[in-house]
């Protein structure tokens, strides 16, 4: 793989000194790249998730042409550019048909899998309050639908329930109960969306925790990235993903209301009048939602023999569902005091 990375990394500079490894994202596989200039990032995208990958690449294009034009100088945050190969392509495939595009590297930056501090929920709270803010007068018609059937709740239930009569694998019977129990909530987005009380616009689609980047002196964020899921969609999405992201404590499976309460503050002042009353509605129903959506996603991808999610061992993705549905045990029995912070806030 390494060899093969190489020989993609030349196609977009002659001039290759290191490569390594980047992240740990569950989906691509991404690298940095050192040159005698500037560093740049390669990732090979995943065929068997984004079966268009030219798709992706078309609303990145799209994307950052919007921010050109938006010119906002009350938005700091910077997105990765795209850039071409050397005969002047978004993309190289390689001899194995797989697509690999390159990026503009934030330098000076950093990720985090876990928030240090309050600090940290504000600056993430402000970054997808920004995000949102800038891409609201880009027509979300414009862009590709890279993911059909992503952050469609009743979608995955269903294709859980295929796969719950047909697989080999021995049911757990806590992720099997608890999906029975709670089943009635994955229709509540899209029920809303029906009944036109949520409206579709542009979302990042993943914007978890270490898809912010934190610049390293400042501590403050700088830029989004992993912007493959940038699509139409529902703005509380993104919000149920990213709270649930950052206040989720991985060792015990508690929700936590301070992270909750610090991220929702920054994120709903920095939309401000782009927020409506129907939008605040909906916010806990999205943070309930979401990790239940994923669970669900984690225990059909382990019934499935782990076809989707990287896993490093085959009971991964089944420890990944159970946290989930822990998680979103939790967020239930918090109900009123997270209602309470949204109405707060509201």
């Amino acid at each position: 793989m390494l060899n093969m990375s190489i020989s993609v990394a030349q196609q977009f500079a002659p001039s290759i000194e290191n490569i390594e490894p980047l992240g740990n994202g569950y989906i691509n596989d991404t690298y940095l790249v050192s040159t005698s200039t500037k560093p740049f990032v390669v990732q090979k995208i995943n065929k068997h998730v984004f079966t268009n990958p030219e798709q992706i690449m078309a609303n990145l294009e799209v994307l950052n042409q919007h921010i050109v034009q938006a010119n906002n100088p009350q938005i700091t945050l910077k997105i990765p550019r795209l850039l071409q190969t050397q005969s002047q392509q978004n993309y190289f495939r390689d001899e194995q048909d797989d697509c690999w595009r390159a990026l503009t590297y934030i330098e000076n930056s950093e990720s985090l899998e876990a928030i240090r501090n309050l600090a940290d929920a504000e600056q993430v709270g402000l970054a997808l309050g920004q995000f949102h803010r800038l891409t609201r007068m880009l027509d979300a018609e414009k862009l590709h639908d890279t993911l059909p059937g992503f952050h469609i709740t009743p979608g995955y239930l269903r294709h859980y329930k295929q796969v719950k009569s047909s697989t080999k694998i021995p049911e757990d019977v806590f992720c099997a109960d608890f999906i029975a129990r709670y089943q009635s909530i994955n229709n509540d987005l899209e029920m809303a969306k029906e009944q036109g009380l949520l409206t579709t616009y542009v979302i990042h689609g993943d914007p978890k925790l270490n898809n912010f980047l934190f610049d390293k002196d400042t501590r403050k964020i700088i830029s989004i990235i992993d912007l493959d899921t940038v699509k139409p969609g529902l703005i509380h999405y993104d919000i149920g993903d990213c709270l649930r992201s950052c206040c989720h404590d991985t060792i015990t499976d508690q929700f936590n209301l301070e992270v909750c309460r610090a991220l929702l503050t920054c994120y709903l002042e920095e939309m401000g009048e782009l927020f409506s009353g129907n939008d605040y509605q909906f916010v806990y129903p999205a943070i309930r939602l979401i990790p239940f959506e994923l669970g669900i996603r984690f225990y059909t991808d382990y019934l499935e023999g782990n076809r989707y999610f990287k896993v490093t061992e085959p009971e991964e993705n089944l420890r990944r569902a159970l946290g989930q549905f822990r998680l979103c045990a939790n967020i239930i029995a918090q109900e009123s005091d997270i209602k309470g912070i949204i109405k707060q806030l509201a």
